[in-house]
């Protein structure tokens, strides 16, 4: 595995993700149940382990109260990997308590959510988030955001003293009104808002984590990994979640697909 860092924090460049974890398919609501249904507590630290087995040091997940008890129970049982938490505002409605949860449950670094992001960008709000990035370094942990637009990455190179940026590949719902993801919307994935984003990290300063380069299970494996690999940095990462019903190799599969493109 490689390894880059956020920060203090060092982190493989494969990070793991969670969405199919907690039934965010992106692909419609019989997909999400499906996720929900076979992604038990203990097939969830199955794939824990499995990523441990394979070098990779961090997942990307959710600050909610199932992925916050399910770490904790992992921990507790001799888990090892690191968490960076996706802090929204579903606790209580307030981003501040969703990183209060973060910082005592373990997380290890911390980053709020796309969604908000593109939402507060488009409302001209972004000052609400900045207690939040300095709480979280105040706390000592890396800082961070998510977007899917890269206009907002533009303005925090500009306006944020952020750690690290996650950068979605794939714009597929309008933020404008709502900062939610809806279930069995119809999302697009165009190639042109990938290619956005990737001119966009090529001039950030802060290491990038790529992320939905698999347009939600949309892309061939062999080809988003090679297209990731050749806009990669060598500080930035990537994240990608696993969906292993029916396919219990797929996560090494990914690995070995991004480890073969990395290293040319």
């Amino acid at each position: 595995m490689e390894y880059t860092q956020l920060a203090n924090l060092r982190v493989s460049r494969f990070i793991l993700g969670s969405n199919p974890f907690s039934g965010f398919s992106h692909q419609g609501k019989e997909r999400d149940n499906e996720m929900v249904s076979y992604y038990s507590s203990s097939k969830i630290k199955e794939v824990w382990r499995q990523a441990e087995n394979l070098g990779i040091t961090t997942c990307i997940a959710r600050t909610d109260h199932h992925i916050m008890r399910l770490f904790t129970e992992y921990w507790n049982e001799g888990g090892k990997l690191q968490w960076i938490a996706q802090v929204d505002n579903s606790i209580k409605g307030s981003l501040e308590e969703g990183l209060k949860y973060a910082l005592e449950t373990g997380a290890k670094g911390c980053f709020i959510h796309g969604g908000i992001m593109d939402f507060y960008f488009a409302g001209k709000q972004l000052e609400k988030i900045l207690p939040v990035i300095e709480k979280t370094r105040e706390a000592g942990l890396p800082a961070g955001v998510a977007g899917h637009n890269p206009a907002v990455f533009e303005w925090a190179e500009e306006n944020l003293c952020a750690d690290f940026y996650m950068c979605s590949y794939h714009n597929p719902l309008e933020r404008r009104n709502s900062p939610s993801y809806v279930p069995g919307v119809s999302e697009k994935y165009h190639d042109d808002d990938r290619d956005a984003m990737v001119r966009t990290i090529g001039s950030l300063k802060k290491p990038a984590i790529h992320y939905k380069i698999l347009a939600a299970g949309r892309k061939k494996p062999e080809e988003a990994f090679s297209f990731a690999a050749k806009h990669m940095r060598p500080f930035d990462a990537l994240c990608a979640g696993v969906f292993t019903k029916g396919h219990p190799g797929m996560l090494e599969e990914d690995v070995k697909l991004f480890l073969k493109y990395a290293r040319h």
